[in-house]
C-alpha cells in the first residue's frame, strides 16, 4: 500500500510537486537516497545525513565527479535492498517516477521487481520516454499489478498494470493515486478487487478525503503545498499513514523539480519522522518548462480507463497486505 499526491503545472515556478508515503514489511531493506549514474549501481553514499553523493571526499556535498557529460541520466532515489530497484525518484531532467503496487482479484506470477521497471523509467530521457520504456517492458516481461505515475515538465501519465496496460495521460492539476486507483484530475479512478472488498473501499476512502484537502489554493506557493501534503500524509485522520506488526507506512518523501528543485525523504512514518533534506550536486536545475519551442502537453487525452468504486477509512494494515516489489 502507497499514497502518492502529484501537483502537476499547478505551480509556475515547479511543474511537478509530488508528496508520497511508502508503505512496505517492516522487516525489508531499504537504502536511503543517493545519486546514482543510470546504470543501476552506482557508487552512493549512504550516510544517513541527508547527503546523497557520489565522491568520497567526506565534505558533506552532494557532488557527482563522475558526470563526465556524456548524456547519461543521473538520478537521486532510495533503493530496495532485496531487489535492487526504487520505488521513488528524481532525475536531472526533472523527470519523477513513483509507483504503488495494484490490488487484483487474482494474483500474478510478476518474474521482474516493479522496483526494477522504477528504475528503467528514471534512466530515461522524459516522461513519453519513460511511459514508451513501460509499454515495451510489460509486452515482454511479466509484472505483479501496478500504478506508476511518470511526470516532468511536458506531460505526465498515470500507467496502471493487471496483466494489460492502460495508460492515463494526466491534466494539469492534483492527482491521487494508491492501490486501488485513485482521485485523478477530481474524477475518480477506483478498481476494488473483492477478495479485497472491505479494506479496499477503506484506501478508497482515504484517497477521497485526501484529494479533497490537498485541492489548490490560488495564492498558494508550491512548498506551501507541499507543507500541507506532508501534513496530509502524516494525519491519521485521513488513513494513509498506516501501522501494523508488520507493515505498515515506513517512509515519506516530498520532491519539486524547476530552477530550484528540491529532494526530501523521512526514513520512517511521517507521524513520527522529520524528512531530511537531500544535497542535490550541481546539474540537477530540472528547468520549469519543456525543451525551448515546445509545447507543453497539458493532458486533454484519456487512453486508459477505471471502474469508480468507494468506502470508509482506517490507518491499520490487514493481515494480508502485501510488498511493493
Amino acid at each position: 500500500m502507497c499514497t502518492l499526491t502529484l501537483a502537476w503545472q499547478v505551480f509556475a515556478d515547479a511543474p511537478v510537486a509530488l508528496a508520497a508515503n511508502r508503505d512496505e514489511a517492516l522487516d525489508r531493506a531499504a537504502e536511503p537516497p543517493a545519486i546514482r549514474d543510470g546504470t543501476g549501481d552506482g557508487t552512493d553514499d549512504d550516510a544517513g545525513n541527508g547527503d546523497a553523493t557520489d565522491d568520497d571526499t567526506g565534505d558533506g556535498d552532494a557532488t557527482d565527479d563522475d558526470d563526465t557529460g556524456d548524456g547519461t541520466v543521473r538520478y537521486v532515489a532510495p533503493r530496495d535492498a532485496q531487489a535492487g530497484g526504487t520505488w521513488i525518484g528524481l532525475t536531472d531532467d526533472g523527470l519523477v517516477v513513483a509507483v504503488t503496487n495494484r490490488w487484483l482479484d487474482a494474483d500474478r506470477d510478476g518474474e521482474r521487481s516493479r522496483g526494477l521497471l522504477v528504475r528503467d523509467c528514471l534512466e530515461a530521457d522524459s516522461a513519453e520516454d519513460a511511459r514508451q520504456t513501460v509499454e515495451r517492458s510489460v509486452a515482454t516481461r511479466a509484472y505483479d499489478g501496478f500504478n506508476l505515475v511518470i511526470a516532468d515538465a511536458r506531460s505526465a501519465f498515470l500507467l496502471a498494470y493487471d496483466g494489460a496496460l492502460a495508460v492515463t495521460r494526466l491534466d494539469a492539476g492534483v492527482h491521487v493515486v494508491g492501490n486501488v486507483g485513485g482521485v485523478v484530475g477530481g474524477a475518480e479512478r477506483f478498481s476494488i478487487p473483492e477478495r479485497r472488498r472491505a479494506f479496499g473501499d477503506e484506501r478508497a476512502a482515504s484517497a477521497r478525503a485526501v484529494a479533497d484537502a490537498l485541492a489548490p489554493d490560488s495564492e498558494e506557493s508550491v512548498d506551501a503545498w507541499l507543507d500541507r501534503a506532508s501534513a496530509v500524509l502524516a494525519d491519521h485522520e485521513y488513513g494513509a499513514c498506516l501501522h501494523g506488526d508488520d507493515f505498515g507506512t515506513v517512509s515519506f518523501t516530498r520532491i519539486r523539480t524547476g530552477p530550484d528543485p528540491a529532494f526530501a525523504y523521512a526514513d520512517g512514518p511521517p507521524c513520527e519522522t522529520d524528512p531530511v533534506s537531500v544535497s542535490l550536486p550541481p546539474g540537477f536545475d530540472t528547468g520549469g518548462e519543456g525543451d525551448s519551442g515546445d509545447a507543453i502537453d497539458t493532458g486533454d487525452e484519456d487512453d486508459g480507463d477505471s471502474e469508480a468504486d468507494g468506502g470508509g477509512g482506517v490507518d491499520t494494515v490487514p493481515d494480508d497486505a502485501e510488498s511493493q516489489f
